[in-house]
């Protein structure tokens, strides 16, 4: 008599098969999906004898699913223009978190949660190294902060600097004032007034003053700093003939800390800043490297998962940076549903690092990798599970009918 668990096994076999077609075709635009396949294996042999030359005479018992692999080739990577989204170009994974439960994940669909961390669509904290004003911290991983609530500090300043003419031609006794702006350790703004006046041929004193208004215990503008200036015959500056520091201010009314800056003269060639010609007085332009506090108004991911921040106050930040795992033997991942991964003893522990190094790829930021389900592929599988399940089926069908005629005999 036939066995009817040879053609039922294959029926179970290409059951699965069409399931899993199914699924990747239902998964045709799912961010980052890989497609699975399905290969079959044969079931053991039963030994019914050997031939007369010696060789064995075995009976097969059917079939099953011998592996289900993934295919970790590269999706489309399309731009959305969304800052959060991202994509990896090539090897490695996501780390993502939530409840101390940690999984890895090809979709780099993230959004910023109302925690300011960035996440998955399911909550699930996105991992990487953070980043300590503009400086990594590659010691361990943690949620990554984009959101609102990240600020630039405020920074003091430490030096300013001014292009700034003096008119040979003005009487002595002449004098041209020009402000510049100034940030203490609060970043609040200080107008400092720069005085110079004429004292006689290629000289002129100098004086910097702040507003009472912005130290304690003054009524006048309180003067931080005096000297004199010497041009030569060409007007460039002779004197003093390097940076003038320190130029100290106390007691300022918001309690910031105590200031002390320098007025850079000359500039990185040794160049003065300070000229005296025959025209106008006047001031060219003025810089210094302190600023007040900034929020965060956008952000971008490079290729290397550095995430920099632009803020109001116009200072740009490393605000932190995603990392990608690598395993030894991808396919022994477990799939959990969600886009997610989880490792197993066949996987091997995940390996951490920046993209770009260790065989893990870049990111595109801006962009999300694609399905790689192939839809001419896999309607083409389709084909061939189902007339291997319906083959199957007829011989159910026909070892019935043997059975039968078996049974008929007796008649």
């Amino acid at each position: 008599m036939p066995s009817f668990s040879i053609p039922l096994s294959g029926l179970t076999a290409s059951s699965s098969a069409l399931s899993t077609i199914a699924n990747n075709l239902a998964n045709l635009n799912t961010i980052g999906y890989k497609d699975q396949q399905v290969r079959f294996s044969d079931l053991f042999y039963q030994s019914v004898g050997t031939n007369g030359a010696g060789d064995p005479v075995q009976q097969g018992a059917g079939t099953t699913i011998g592996s289900m692999p993934s295919l970790f080739t590269q999706g489309n990577v399309n731009p959305t223009g969304v800052s959060t989204d991202v994509a990896i170009n090539k090897g490695g994974f996501f780390i993502v978190e939530k409840d101390g439960a940690r999984s890895y994940t090809r979709a780099g669909n993230f959004e910023v949660g109302q925690d300011n961390l960035l996440e998955t669509a399911d909550g699930q904290k996105v991992l990487g190294y953070p980043a300590t004003n503009g400086v990594l911290d590659t010691q361990g991983l943690s949620p990554l902060a984009l959101g609102a609530g990240t600020i630039s500090p405020a920074s003091a300043t430490t030096e300013i600097q001014l292009s700034t003419n003096l008119d040979a031609t003005a009487a002595v006794g002449t004098s041209y004032s020009t402000p510049i702006t100034i940030y203490d350790s609060l970043g609040a703004s200080h107008n400092l007034m720069l005085t110079f006046t004429k004292t006689g041929t290629n000289g002129w004193d100098y004086s910097i003053t702040i507003p009472a208004a912005d130290v304690n215990g003054t009524t006048d503008p309180t003067v931080l700093k005096t000297g004199s200036l010497t041009f030569d015959g060409n007007g460039n500056l002779s004197a003093p003939t390097a940076n003038i520091s320190p130029i100290n201010i106390t007691g300022f009314v918001d309690g910031a800390n105590d200031l002390a800056f320098s007025w850079n003269l000359f500039d990185a060639n040794t160049n003065g800043l300070l000229t005296q010609m025959a025209a106008p007085s006047s001031t060219a332009s003025t810089q210094q490297d302190g600023g007040g506090s900034g929020a965060l108004v956008n952000f971008t991911i490079g290729s290397d998962g550095t995430i920099t921040g632009s803020f109001s106050n116009g200072k740009t930040a490393i605000l932190g940076q995603i990392v990608l795992a690598t395993f030894a033997d991808s396919q022994g991942l477990t799939r959990t549903g969600g886009n997610g991964f989880t490792p197993t003893l066949a996987s091997g522990q995940p390996v951490v690092g920046a993209p770009g190094n260790g065989g893990r790829g870049t990111l595109s930021g801006g962009a999300l990798e694609q399905s790689n389900v192939d839809i001419a592929q896999e309607f083409a599988a389709l084909i061939v599970a189902q007339r291997s399940y319906e083959a199957n089926a007829r011989c159910v069908t026909t070892f019935d009918q043997v059975a039968q005629d078996t049974i008929n005999l007796k008649q």
